[in-house]
């Protein structure tokens, strides 16, 4: 079982921490790699797991199709843009922040989800939540202008500034209606944007006149995105698991579900002990990234073996 340590979200309650497999009738020989939300220590787990698996001889960077959700959202343009064992060095020999020093403060995270289960609590379903979500995200951005900021910090943490030439798509949410944004290199956006826009949890984020919120608050993952490639790789920094009723069918199990119902197989990578507990409590804090790119790596070096006739087709 996960430890609630390190997400205050509701458990799924079919999945555990190791890769699990699920089989259906092969519709393609298409592959598809999907990348959840989970602040910096999951997008340092992620880059871990990719590096991982690389190293031990499975490259999943070459993926038809690869679902970028949030700190995904930034990982899906880091692979596309350098070798996993780079980016996994980089995260390593990066000046390691304090603690206490660095990275937002504990109670900012701690708003955040307290905001995001009362409009969740307040909310008829889940196209009533991302409106009341867009609407509070853009009160945010009117008291503190942020998207020129955020735009440079995520500018930095790229390793290219162009789309790459395989389909990649992040994932967003118009603030205004509550609508998905699912961005892609034909869709007019700069890819800086695109990603800023995925990972736009606390003000809204701007891109000419429209405003965009987080990825995650259409899914954490958006597996269902992959629907109609034969494999799907699902790499869940927070678990699989949602803050919102599982009626709104938001959680993991439910898009494995409907994948396989549509005939993908589907592999999940969910954080295993040792990954949790080298998240902490705080999956913002910047300090928490090299163990958690550790502890992946270790969890992708570990899979490879059972992942590779999955993934090879």
């Amino acid at each position: 079982m996960h430890s609630q340590k390190a997400t205050a979200m509701n458990p799924s309650h079919q999945h555990d921490s190791e890769a699990t497999v699920h089989d259906a009738s092969q519709s393609n020989s298409r592959a598809a790699l999907v990348l959840g939300g989970g602040g910096s220590a999951g997008n340092a787990w992620l880059i871990g797991v990719i590096a991982g698996l690389f190293d031990a001889g499975l490259d999943v960077t070459t993926a038809d199709l690869i679902i970028g959700t949030s700190a995904g959202a930034t990982a899906a343009a880091q692979i596309t843009g350098a070798r996993p064992t780079e980016l996994f060095a980089s995260i390593l020999t990066a000046p390691t922040p304090q603690r206490v020093a660095a990275g937002p403060n504990p109670n900012i995270q701690r708003e955040g989800l307290a905001r995001v289960t009362q409009i969740s609590a307040a909310s008829a379903d889940a196209a009533d939540m991302r409106r009341r979500m867009g609407a509070a995200a853009i009160e945010l951005d009117a008291a503190s202008n942020a998207t020129a900021r955020w735009r440079a910090i995520v500018a930095a943490r790229l390793p290219g500034l162009t789309w790459p030439q395989q389909r990649v798509l992040m994932t967003a949410v118009d603030a205004e209606t509550g609508e998905d944004a699912i961005l892609d290199r034909d869709s007019g956006v700069d890819l800086i944007d695109a990603v800023a826009a995925s990972t736009s949890g606390g003000p809204a984020y701007s891109i000419g006149d429209r405003k965009y919120i987080d990825g995650g608050y259409r899914r954490n993952e958006n597996a269902d995105l992959a629907a109609g490639y034969e494999r799907v790789l699902v790499l869940s920094p927070l678990g699989g698991r949602t803050l919102h009723p599982l009626e709104w069918r938001m959680q993991l199990s439910a898009q494995v579900e409907d994948l396989v119902a549509s005939g993908s197989r589907v592999e999940t990578i969910l954080p295993n002990s040792n990954s949790l507990e080298a998240f902490g409590d705080n999956m913002m804090d910047l300090s928490t990234r090299p163990a958690a790119a550790r502890a992946g790596y270790e969890q992708g070096r570990a899979l490879a073996d059972h992942l590779a006739q999955f993934w090879r087709g």
